[in-house]
C-alpha cells in the first residue's frame, strides 16, 4: 500500500469522526450516522489494501522459494 493510500483513509477516517461529533454536538442523529459509516468505510478501505499488501508478500514468498531451488 502506498502512503498517499494510507494517508487518504486516515484522512477520511478523521473527518468521519469529526462528522459523528458535530451530529452529536448538534443533537444531528443522521450527521452521527453518516460520520460513524464515513469510519467504517475507510476502516474497510484501509483493511482491504492490508490484505492486498499481504497477498502480494505471500506470492513474492511463494515465488523466492521456487526461484532458490
Amino acid at each position: 500500500m502506498s502512503a498517499a493510500d494510507d494517508i487518504k483513509n486516515a484522512a477520511e477516517k478523521a473527518a468521519g469522526k469529526v462528522k459523528e461529533g458535530v451530529g452529536k454536538l448538534t443533537d444531528n442523529e443522521r450527521l452521527e450516522a453518516e460520520g460513524q459509516a464515513d469510519q467504517v468505510k475507510a476502516s474497510a478501505k484501509q483493511a482491504g489494501e492490508n490484505v492486498k499488501d499481504a497477498a502480494g508478500k505471500a506470492g513474492d514468498s511463494v515465488r523466492d522459494a521456487f526461484d532458490k531451488k
